[in-house]
């Protein structure tokens, strides 16, 4: 799924414990304090991936004002 310029990707990491993976739409890497990062995975390991996503989505709402100026 896109949202706000990311795609994000739910895995299971485990049976039944779901992680979400960010990555921008534009496939350039995400900078956070200089440091470049291609993929992100964020949040905690989820009863499902719906719940993953959510939590991915919260994390990019943050992103947002910090990182505007990347986006």
């Amino acid at each position: 799924m896109i949202y706000g310029g990311f795609e994000i990707q739910s895995f299971e990491a485990g049976r039944g414990l779901w992680h979400a993976r960010i990555q921008r739409a534009d496939l350039e890497p995400v900078v956070i304090d200089g440091l470049s990062f291609p993929t992100l995975e964020v949040g905690f390991a989820w009863s499902d991936p719906e719940a993953a996503i959510a939590d991915a989505i919260a994390h990019i709402d943050r992103f947002k004002p910090r990182f505007a100026t990347a986006f």
